[in-house]
């Protein structure tokens, strides 16, 4: 296939899935509405823009944890006794059990709290390195 050819079905490509693309005044092609006890949502839009809500209100409280984090980091006497495993598999266990009682997929929690920590562990390593350095 030639360079034009290959563009020309990339482009056709892209052009059937962007006129397959739900918009935000679609409709549900099945179901009733669950979210929000039934209540919401009618539309794609309603959908995404209360994932929006949702996500903002996260990111909220992700950056609270962080300032936390970050204090710990002051009770650690050096970056290399920052992680904790054990107490990484308590937060796990608990996490999970929360998931259940809240009806939210334990394994998405346990997977993203598994990212979070991680990344948290990296930050608090770093503050406690330049805790570290002061005198």
């Amino acid at each position: 296939m030639t360079p034009r050819q290959l563009l020309l079905v990339s482009a056709s490509l892209v052009f059937v899935s962007a006129a397959d693309a739900p918009t935000t005044d679609t409709k549900a092609f099945w179901g009733k509405p669950q979210a929000a006890g039934g209540a919401c949502c009618e539309t794609l839009g309603q959908v995404r823009t209360n994932i929006d809500r949702i996500d903002r209100q996260i990111v909220a409280l992700i950056g609270e944890r962080g300032s936390y984090v970050r204090e710990a980091a002051r009770f650690k006497a050096n970056p290399a006794s920052v992680e904790d495993k054990a107490r990484v598999e308590q937060i796990i266990a608990r996490l999970r059990a929360l998931a259940i009682e809240d009806k939210a997929p334990p394994d998405v929690v346990e997977a993203t709290y598994r990212a979070l920590i991680a990344a948290y562990t990296d930050e608090e390593r770093k503050v406690s390195a330049e805790g570290d350095a002061k005198p």
